[in-house]
C-alpha cells in the first residue's frame, strides 16, 4: 500500500521519484530507496528501518537533512524534515522527465500496381483481375 496516496494532512505537494538516498542512524549508513520527495518530508523503502520517533539523516547526493521517522508499515517509511526545503532544493533533487515518444504508426500505401507473379497466382485461382496494367 503506497502511504503517498493518503491525503492526510499534507500542506506541500510530493513528487513521485525512484532514487536511492541513505539514511544515518547511530552512526551507520542504511540504504533506501526514495519514493517521493516534498519541502517538508519523504518516503523511503527498504529493510530493516529505523522505528518510529528515531532521528535521523536524510541523505541523496548533495543534500542532507535532519528528520524523524514518522511512521513505518511493510518496509516504507514516512520522514519528517526538521526544516522545510525550498522548492529549489527540491527540485534540483528531482530529475526532468523524458519527453515521451509517441510511435507513428502508419500503414503502408496501397498501389495499383500488381506485379506479374500476382497475376499468375490469381488467374491460377480462377479470378479474373478487374485492373488494368499501366499503359493498356
Amino acid at each position: 500500500m503506497d502511504e503517498s496516496q493518503f491525503v492526510q494532512n499534507r500542506r506541500q505537494r510530493r513528487s513521485q521519484v525512484f532514487m536511492s538516498a541513505a539514511l544515518e542512524l547511530s552512526g551507520t549508513s542504511l540504504g533506501v530507496k526514495l519514493r517521493n520527495l516534498s519541502a517538508e518530508g519523504a518516503l523511503v523503502e527498504g529493510d530493516k528501518l529505523p522505528v518510529e520517533g528515531a532521528k535521523v539523516v536524510f541523505k541523496r547526493q548533495d543534500l542532507s537533512v535532519a528528520a524523524r521517522v514518522i511512521w513505518v508499515r511493510g518496509g516504507r517509511a514516512g520522514l519528517s524534515f526538521d526544516f522545510a526545503l525550498t522548492p529549489e532544493t527540491v527540485l534540483r533533487h528531482i530529475p526532468t522527465p523524458k519527453p515521451r515518444v509517441q510511435p507513428e504508426f502508419r500503414r503502408p500505401g496501397l498501389t495499383s500496381r500488381v506485379s506479374d507473379l500476382d497475376r499468375e497466382a490469381a488467374a491460377s485461382w480462377g479470378y479474373r483481375p478487374t485492373f488494368d496494367r499501366p499503359g493498356e
